[in-house]
């Protein structure tokens, strides 16, 4: 059963599209609207990916930034996680006006994370590519994935643990090490068809 309505997902995105245009075209943060739905006061934790709609998926990435853990009300973090997308992607410089017209938004709402129990070498088995995604904690590294990147990369549950473990900065095969801690963690996506476009709910499967 769904947590985020079709027409939440909907709001969100034109939220975080909102954010975007305002940071981007006049540097200022808007406010949460006053129309806000009550459930979405909640706490919960959420990512706002920027794509370059005219790129494969595999390079389509423009930005992403988010929060794992459900710290803020989730207005509130689909604001902050939308302008750090945009102008604080270390990866990336900051988004400039010309490109808004070309920018899908996207927009995931997370459960919070819980830990993958068991040995380590059976964890593999207790995730599965297309439902989770991953973060890995090691010592002061860490790394989250979100549960559509191994979908693009074409990735089963091995490599997707390792290819979070080299997000967290550690070596692949971290994931094989008893003090590495990994959990899972599942997402509601929703995705503008293009940009200021019809939105709809991503389905990974």
């Amino acid at each position: 059963m769904y947590r985020i309505k079709d027409e939440w997902g909907e709001f969100l995105v034109r939220l975080a599209r909102k954010a975007v245009e305002e940071y981007v075209r006049h540097g200022r943060t808007i406010k949460p609207p006053e129309d806000t739905p009550p459930e979405l006061w909640e706490k919960m934790g959420v990512f706002v990916t920027l794509n370059n709609r005219h790129a494969p998926p595999q390079i389509a990435l423009r930005g992403c930034i988010g929060f794992p853990l459900p710290i803020y009300p989730l207005v509130e973090a689909t604001i902050k996680a939308a302008i750090y997308a945009a102008v604080d992607d270390p990866r990336f410089p900051p988004v400039r006006e010309s490109e808004l017209d070309n920018l899908i938004v996207e927009v995931s709402v997370l459960t919070p994370p819980e830990p993958v129990e068991g040995t380590p070498e059976g964890r593999p088995k207790r995730i599965k590519v297309g439902r989770d995604g991953l973060l890995i904690e090691k010592g002061i590294y860490s790394g989250l994935l979100l549960p559509q990147v191994p979908i693009e990369w074409g990735w089963d549950e091995e490599e997707f643990l390792a290819q979070t473990c080299w997000k967290a900065g550690l070596p692949p095969d971290c994931w094989l090490d008893k003090n590495t801690k990994v959990y899972r963690f599942t997402a509601e996506i929703f995705e503008e068809e293009k940009p200021w476009g019809p939105v709809r709910r991503k389905s990974l499967v």
